[in-house]
Protein backbone atom coordinates (compact mmCIF):
# COMPACT_ATOMS: atom_id res chain seq x y z
CA UNK A 1 0.00 0.00 0.00
CA UNK A 2 1.71 3.30 -0.93
CA UNK A 3 1.14 6.38 0.56
CA UNK A 4 -2.38 7.94 -0.17
CA UNK A 5 -1.43 11.59 -0.22
CA UNK A 6 1.23 11.48 -3.24
CA UNK A 7 -1.33 11.05 -5.72
CA UNK A 8 -3.10 14.47 -5.02
CA UNK A 9 0.53 16.20 -5.61
CA UNK A 10 0.92 18.28 -8.63
CA UNK A 11 3.30 17.63 -11.33
CA UNK A 12 5.55 20.49 -9.80
CA UNK A 13 5.51 18.87 -6.60
CA UNK A 14 6.36 15.60 -8.07
CA UNK A 15 9.19 16.97 -10.39
CA UNK A 16 10.54 19.10 -7.08
CA UNK A 17 10.87 15.44 -4.96
CA UNK A 18 11.56 13.30 -7.55
CA UNK A 19 14.50 14.94 -8.78
CA UNK A 20 16.57 14.86 -5.32
CA UNK A 21 15.89 11.45 -5.04
CA UNK A 22 13.02 12.33 -2.22
CA UNK A 23 10.39 10.59 -3.82
CA UNK A 24 10.50 7.36 -5.94
CA UNK A 25 8.40 8.28 -9.26
CA UNK A 26 6.77 4.71 -9.18
CA UNK A 27 5.17 5.10 -5.93
CA UNK A 28 2.98 7.92 -7.81
CA UNK A 29 1.90 5.47 -10.54
CA UNK A 30 1.56 3.49 -7.89
CA UNK A 31 -0.39 5.54 -5.66
CA UNK A 32 -3.09 6.50 -9.22
CA UNK A 33 -3.34 2.89 -9.98
CA UNK A 34 -4.54 1.73 -6.48
CA UNK A 35 -6.85 4.93 -6.53
CA UNK A 36 -8.66 3.57 -9.67
CA UNK A 37 -8.88 0.54 -8.21
CA UNK A 38 -10.49 1.77 -5.40
CA UNK A 39 -12.62 4.29 -6.62
CA UNK A 40 -13.39 3.95 -10.31
CA UNK A 41 -15.70 0.97 -9.97
CA UNK A 42 -17.85 3.40 -8.68
CA UNK A 43 -17.27 6.19 -10.96
CA UNK A 44 -16.46 4.85 -14.22
CA UNK A 45 -13.98 7.52 -15.59
CA UNK A 46 -11.71 4.97 -17.33
CA UNK A 47 -12.53 2.28 -19.56
CA UNK A 48 -8.95 1.10 -19.95
CA UNK A 49 -6.31 0.95 -17.43
CA UNK A 50 -2.84 0.02 -18.47
CA UNK A 51 -1.83 -2.14 -14.95
CA UNK A 52 1.66 -2.99 -16.27
CA UNK A 53 2.42 1.13 -16.90
CA UNK A 54 5.72 2.24 -15.43
CA UNK A 55 7.42 5.56 -15.44
CA UNK A 56 10.34 6.85 -17.20
CA UNK A 57 12.78 8.73 -15.02
CA UNK A 58 13.08 11.87 -16.87
CA UNK A 59 12.47 15.36 -15.77
CA UNK A 60 8.53 14.38 -15.52
CA UNK A 61 9.09 10.71 -13.99
CA UNK A 62 6.14 9.63 -11.89
CA UNK A 63 3.66 12.17 -13.44
CA UNK A 64 0.71 10.69 -14.46
CA UNK A 65 -1.69 10.95 -17.78
CA UNK A 66 -5.21 9.73 -18.61
CA UNK A 67 -6.40 10.31 -22.45
CA UNK A 68 -9.91 10.50 -23.44
CA UNK A 69 -10.73 7.48 -25.71
CA UNK A 70 -11.56 10.01 -29.07
CA UNK A 71 -6.96 10.03 -28.95
CA UNK A 72 -5.14 7.23 -30.11
CA UNK A 73 -2.85 5.97 -27.54
CA UNK A 74 -0.44 2.85 -29.29
CA UNK A 75 -1.46 -0.28 -27.71
CA UNK A 76 -4.31 0.52 -26.27
CA UNK A 77 -8.35 0.64 -27.25
CA UNK A 78 -9.31 3.34 -29.21
CA UNK A 79 -13.10 3.31 -29.59
CA UNK A 80 -14.44 6.50 -29.15
CA UNK A 81 -17.39 4.88 -27.65
CA UNK A 82 -18.94 3.19 -30.26
CA UNK A 83 -20.00 -0.70 -30.87
CA UNK A 84 -18.60 -0.59 -34.47
CA UNK A 85 -15.06 0.23 -33.17
CA UNK A 86 -15.41 -1.59 -29.85
CA UNK A 87 -11.83 -4.01 -30.93
CA UNK A 88 -10.38 -1.33 -32.60
CA UNK A 89 -6.40 -0.90 -31.48
CA UNK A 90 -4.39 2.09 -31.81
CA UNK A 91 -1.23 1.47 -33.80
CA UNK A 92 0.44 5.00 -32.55
CA UNK A 93 0.00 7.52 -30.18
CA UNK A 94 -1.69 10.85 -30.79
CA UNK A 95 0.75 13.87 -31.04
CA UNK A 96 0.36 15.22 -27.72
CA UNK A 97 0.46 12.27 -26.27
CA UNK A 98 3.79 10.86 -27.66
CA UNK A 99 5.02 14.65 -26.84
CA UNK A 100 4.11 14.18 -23.24
CA UNK A 101 5.62 10.50 -23.28
CA UNK A 102 9.12 11.83 -24.29
CA UNK A 103 9.39 13.72 -21.32
CA UNK A 104 8.41 11.13 -18.80
CA UNK A 105 4.82 11.01 -18.41
CA UNK A 106 3.25 7.85 -17.65
CA UNK A 107 -0.25 7.17 -19.49
CA UNK A 108 -2.00 5.36 -17.30
CA UNK A 109 -4.90 4.41 -20.10
CA UNK A 110 -8.15 5.71 -21.68
CA UNK A 111 -11.25 7.85 -20.20
CA UNK A 112 -14.90 7.63 -20.85
CA UNK A 113 -16.83 9.60 -23.25
CA UNK A 114 -20.08 10.27 -25.03
CA UNK A 115 -19.94 7.99 -28.37
CA UNK A 116 -18.43 10.16 -31.26
CA UNK A 117 -17.73 12.90 -28.64
CA UNK A 118 -21.28 13.98 -29.24
CA UNK A 119 -22.83 14.99 -25.77
CA UNK A 120 -21.90 17.06 -22.95
CA UNK A 121 -22.92 14.11 -20.74
CA UNK A 122 -20.52 10.88 -20.59
CA UNK A 123 -22.70 7.88 -21.52
CA UNK A 124 -22.78 5.29 -24.33
CA UNK A 125 -23.87 1.76 -24.81
CA UNK A 126 -20.46 0.48 -24.03
CA UNK A 127 -19.53 1.46 -20.72
CA UNK A 128 -20.91 2.25 -17.55
CA UNK A 129 -21.98 6.38 -17.29
CA UNK A 130 -19.26 8.57 -15.65
CA UNK A 131 -20.39 9.69 -12.19
CA UNK A 132 -19.22 12.80 -10.85
CA UNK A 133 -16.59 12.53 -8.55
CA UNK A 134 -18.24 14.89 -5.93
CA UNK A 135 -21.87 13.67 -5.88
CA UNK A 136 -23.05 10.05 -7.34
CA UNK A 137 -25.55 9.94 -9.51
CA UNK A 138 -25.13 13.56 -11.12
CA UNK A 139 -22.52 14.11 -14.25
CA UNK A 140 -19.54 15.01 -14.75
CA UNK A 141 -20.49 16.99 -18.03
CA UNK A 142 -18.93 16.03 -21.43
CA UNK A 143 -17.55 14.97 -24.00
CA UNK A 144 -14.79 15.22 -21.73
CA UNK A 145 -16.07 13.68 -18.87
CA UNK A 146 -14.35 11.12 -17.84
CA UNK A 147 -10.82 12.77 -18.28
CA UNK A 148 -12.23 15.56 -15.99
CA UNK A 149 -13.64 12.82 -13.12
CA UNK A 150 -10.21 11.31 -13.08
CA UNK A 151 -8.57 14.27 -12.36
CA UNK A 152 -11.06 15.24 -9.76
CA UNK A 153 -10.76 11.69 -8.23
CA UNK A 154 -7.23 12.01 -7.94
CA UNK A 155 -6.64 9.17 -10.01
CA UNK A 156 -4.11 10.33 -12.28
CA UNK A 157 -2.22 13.94 -12.58
CA UNK A 158 -3.55 15.16 -15.16
CA UNK A 159 -5.74 14.35 -18.63
CA UNK A 160 -6.18 15.04 -21.82
CA UNK A 161 -9.56 16.05 -23.58
CA UNK A 162 -10.68 17.58 -26.63
CA UNK A 163 -13.30 20.29 -26.90
CA UNK A 164 -15.19 21.86 -30.24
CA UNK A 165 -18.76 23.18 -28.32
CA UNK A 166 -17.83 23.32 -24.74
CA UNK A 167 -16.25 19.27 -24.22
CA UNK A 168 -13.35 19.98 -22.05
CA UNK A 169 -14.81 23.57 -20.26
CA UNK A 170 -18.52 21.58 -19.48
CA UNK A 171 -16.83 18.96 -17.46
CA UNK A 172 -14.09 21.39 -15.59
CA UNK A 173 -16.71 23.18 -14.48
CA UNK A 174 -18.69 20.32 -13.17
CA UNK A 175 -15.89 18.39 -11.93
CA UNK A 176 -14.26 21.74 -10.09
CA UNK A 177 -10.90 21.32 -12.23
CA UNK A 178 -8.97 23.40 -14.41
CA UNK A 179 -9.46 23.28 -18.53
CA UNK A 180 -7.89 24.62 -20.85
CA UNK A 181 -9.38 24.74 -24.85
CA UNK A 182 -6.45 26.10 -27.34
CA UNK A 183 -7.06 27.75 -30.71
CA UNK A 184 -7.72 25.41 -32.89
CA UNK A 185 -5.08 23.71 -34.55
CA UNK A 186 -2.59 25.34 -31.87
CA UNK A 187 -2.36 21.60 -30.64
CA UNK A 188 -0.76 19.61 -33.32
CA UNK A 189 -3.19 16.44 -34.87
CA UNK A 190 -2.69 13.06 -36.82
CA UNK A 191 -6.76 13.56 -37.84
CA UNK A 192 -8.25 15.63 -39.80
CA UNK A 193 -11.37 17.81 -38.29
CA UNK A 194 -13.98 18.22 -40.88
CA UNK A 195 -15.50 20.93 -38.61
CA UNK A 196 -12.46 23.07 -38.10
CA UNK A 197 -13.09 23.56 -34.55
CA UNK A 198 -11.78 20.98 -32.70
CA UNK A 199 -9.23 21.49 -30.23
CA UNK A 200 -7.43 18.91 -27.75
CA UNK A 201 -6.19 20.34 -24.55
CA UNK A 202 -5.17 19.58 -21.00
CA UNK A 203 -7.50 18.84 -17.62
CA UNK A 204 -5.30 19.56 -14.49
CA UNK A 205 -6.40 20.30 -10.43
CA UNK A 206 -4.27 23.46 -10.53
CA UNK A 207 -3.63 26.24 -13.43
CA UNK A 208 0.13 25.65 -13.31
CA UNK A 209 -0.35 21.84 -13.88
CA UNK A 210 -2.47 22.76 -16.74
CA UNK A 211 0.18 25.40 -18.24
CA UNK A 212 2.76 22.32 -17.61
CA UNK A 213 0.80 19.99 -19.37
CA UNK A 214 0.06 22.27 -22.12
CA UNK A 215 3.59 22.89 -22.62
CA UNK A 216 4.40 18.87 -22.78
CA UNK A 217 1.79 18.37 -25.54
CA UNK A 218 2.82 21.38 -27.52
CA UNK A 219 6.55 20.84 -26.63
CA UNK A 220 7.06 24.15 -25.89
CA UNK A 221 7.76 26.12 -21.76
CA UNK A 222 5.06 28.93 -21.43
CA UNK A 223 5.90 31.70 -19.44
CA UNK A 224 6.42 31.29 -15.26
CA UNK A 225 4.08 34.31 -15.29
CA UNK A 226 2.80 37.57 -16.92
CA UNK A 227 4.30 41.07 -16.94
CA UNK A 228 2.44 43.08 -14.44
CA UNK A 229 0.25 45.76 -15.81
CA UNK A 230 -3.00 46.88 -15.66
CA UNK A 231 -5.44 44.38 -17.78
CA UNK A 232 -8.46 45.67 -19.25
CA UNK A 233 -11.24 42.21 -18.56
CA UNK A 234 -14.61 42.21 -20.64
CA UNK A 235 -16.59 39.79 -18.15
CA UNK A 236 -20.12 38.10 -20.02
CA UNK A 237 -21.84 36.31 -17.83
CA UNK A 238 -25.71 37.40 -17.39
CA UNK A 239 -28.21 35.20 -18.46
CA UNK A 240 -26.20 32.57 -17.00
CA UNK A 241 -26.77 29.49 -14.56
CA UNK A 242 -27.00 31.70 -10.92
CA UNK A 243 -24.55 29.46 -9.84
CA UNK A 244 -22.34 30.39 -13.01
CA UNK A 245 -22.58 33.87 -12.35
CA UNK A 246 -21.44 33.97 -9.31
CA UNK A 247 -18.65 32.10 -9.75
CA UNK A 248 -17.96 34.79 -12.80
CA UNK A 249 -18.49 37.42 -10.81
CA UNK A 250 -16.03 36.35 -7.66
CA UNK A 251 -13.48 35.69 -10.18
CA UNK A 252 -14.30 39.47 -11.25
CA UNK A 253 -13.70 40.48 -8.10
CA UNK A 254 -10.46 38.87 -8.02
CA UNK A 255 -9.00 40.56 -10.77
CA UNK A 256 -10.43 43.67 -9.70
CA UNK A 257 -8.31 43.36 -6.32
CA UNK A 258 -5.27 42.70 -8.47
CA UNK A 259 -5.91 46.02 -10.03
CA UNK A 260 -7.20 45.11 -13.30
CA UNK A 261 -10.11 47.20 -14.58
CA UNK A 262 -13.18 44.47 -15.37
CA UNK A 263 -15.92 45.59 -17.28
CA UNK A 264 -19.92 43.68 -18.15
CA UNK A 265 -20.59 43.07 -21.64
CA UNK A 266 -23.62 41.32 -23.20
CA UNK A 267 -23.56 39.22 -26.05
CA UNK A 268 -26.27 36.44 -27.88
CA UNK A 269 -25.03 33.38 -27.84
CA UNK A 270 -28.30 31.71 -29.93
CA UNK A 271 -26.39 32.51 -33.46
CA UNK A 272 -23.38 30.38 -32.48
CA UNK A 273 -25.40 27.84 -30.37
CA UNK A 274 -27.46 27.53 -33.87
CA UNK A 275 -24.12 27.46 -36.04
CA UNK A 276 -22.55 25.40 -34.72
CA UNK A 277 -25.89 22.71 -34.31
CA UNK A 278 -25.83 22.71 -38.10
CA UNK A 279 -21.81 22.29 -38.60
CA UNK A 280 -22.12 18.81 -36.32
CA UNK A 281 -24.85 18.21 -37.60
CA UNK A 282 -23.36 17.62 -41.48
CA UNK A 283 -20.14 16.28 -39.60
CA UNK A 284 -22.14 13.69 -38.47
CA UNK A 285 -23.81 12.77 -41.90
CA UNK A 286 -20.21 13.41 -43.58
CA UNK A 287 -18.84 10.83 -41.04
CA UNK A 288 -16.63 7.82 -42.97
CA UNK A 289 -18.30 5.11 -41.30
CA UNK A 290 -21.56 3.18 -41.66
CA UNK A 291 -23.65 4.99 -39.48
CA UNK A 292 -26.61 2.21 -39.18
CA UNK A 293 -23.80 0.61 -36.80
CA UNK A 294 -23.84 3.76 -34.59
CA UNK A 295 -26.40 4.61 -31.58
CA UNK A 296 -29.91 6.55 -32.05
CA UNK A 297 -28.19 10.01 -31.05
CA UNK A 298 -25.55 9.59 -33.75
CA UNK A 299 -27.98 7.94 -36.27
CA UNK A 300 -30.59 11.02 -35.76
CA UNK A 301 -27.99 13.91 -35.70
CA UNK A 302 -26.39 12.32 -39.47
CA UNK A 303 -30.07 12.04 -40.68
CA UNK A 304 -30.83 15.84 -40.16
CA UNK A 305 -27.25 16.38 -41.28
CA UNK A 306 -28.37 14.55 -44.67
CA UNK A 307 -31.43 17.36 -45.52
CA UNK A 308 -28.87 20.34 -45.15
CA UNK A 309 -27.60 22.10 -48.43
CA UNK A 310 -24.36 23.22 -49.07
CA UNK A 311 -25.84 27.02 -48.70
CA UNK A 312 -27.64 26.00 -45.36
CA UNK A 313 -23.57 25.05 -44.28
CA UNK A 314 -22.25 28.38 -45.26
CA UNK A 315 -25.13 30.44 -43.75
CA UNK A 316 -25.16 28.70 -40.26
CA UNK A 317 -21.04 28.70 -40.95
CA UNK A 318 -20.82 32.54 -41.47
CA UNK A 319 -23.35 33.79 -39.12
CA UNK A 320 -21.84 31.89 -36.18
CA UNK A 321 -18.41 33.40 -37.19
CA UNK A 322 -19.85 36.99 -37.73
CA UNK A 323 -22.11 36.62 -34.06
CA UNK A 324 -18.34 34.91 -32.14
CA UNK A 325 -16.31 38.54 -34.18
CA UNK A 326 -18.92 40.69 -32.88
CA UNK A 327 -18.85 39.25 -29.27
CA UNK A 328 -14.89 38.16 -28.64
CA UNK A 329 -12.68 39.17 -32.02
CA UNK A 330 -13.99 42.74 -32.08
CA UNK A 331 -14.24 43.25 -28.02
CA UNK A 332 -10.06 41.95 -28.02
CA UNK A 333 -8.60 43.82 -30.90
CA UNK A 334 -10.10 47.15 -29.72
CA UNK A 335 -10.85 47.25 -25.74
CA UNK A 336 -9.82 44.26 -23.92
CA UNK A 337 -7.29 42.58 -22.88
CA UNK A 338 -9.27 39.23 -22.49
CA UNK A 339 -12.75 38.05 -21.76
CA UNK A 340 -14.07 36.42 -18.65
Amino acid sequence: MTDDSVRWLSAEEIGQRVRPGELDPQSVVDAHLEAIERHDPRIHAYVYVDRAARGQRHHYGGVTLAVKDSQPVAGMPYTYATPSWRHRIAAEDAVPVALARRSGVVVLGKTNLPELAASIGTTNTMFPPTQNPWREGFTPGGSSGGSAAAVAAGMCTFALGGDTGGSIRIPASCCGVVGLRPTPDRVASEEVDATVLQSRGPLARTVNDARVLFGLMTDTQPKQGIERMTKFVGMACSGADPACEAACRRAARALEQAGHHVEDIDWDPQPVTEGYGVVRRASMASFPADLSTFGPGIQKLAAEGRGLTAMDYFRAFESATAAANRAVGVPLQTRYDFLL
